[in-house]
């Protein structure tokens, strides 16, 4: 159950960092209430998930899962770059994450 509320926490980050720039530096009402409390819920599934799974791995998959899924939606929908390096740079964070649930406690 801790790795399902971990990628849940994860993709809140992401949404919550894009609710970020759409507060306008906390200057506009709802949608600041929607990311404060996108924020909230992110962080209490994130300490749910440290309930079984190690600190140090919650915390490096959920900030993997929210920065490499927001580089991705900034290049398809913010009109952020997008060259072949970037995109490979994107694709060792996944894999980062991928092998710490792989390698995780007692593996190798």
């Amino acid at each position: 159950m801790g790795w399902i509320y971990l990628l849940i926490a994860g993709v809140l980050e992401c949404l919550w960092a894009i609710g970020l720039k759409y507060s306008d530096g906390f200057t506009r009402l709802w949608p600041s209430l929607i990311t404060a409390a996108l924020i909230v819920v992110s962080l209490g599934l994130l300490s749910l998930a440290m309930r079984t799974i190690p600190v140090g791995t919650a915390y490096a998959v959920w900030s993997g899962i929210g920065a490499s899924a927001l580089a991705v939606v900034g290049i398809l929908f913010m009109q952020e770059p997008g060259g072949l390096i970037r995109m490979g740079c994107i694709g060792m964070i996944i894999a980062g994450v991928v092998g710490l649930k792989l390698f995780g406690e007692g593996a190798v």
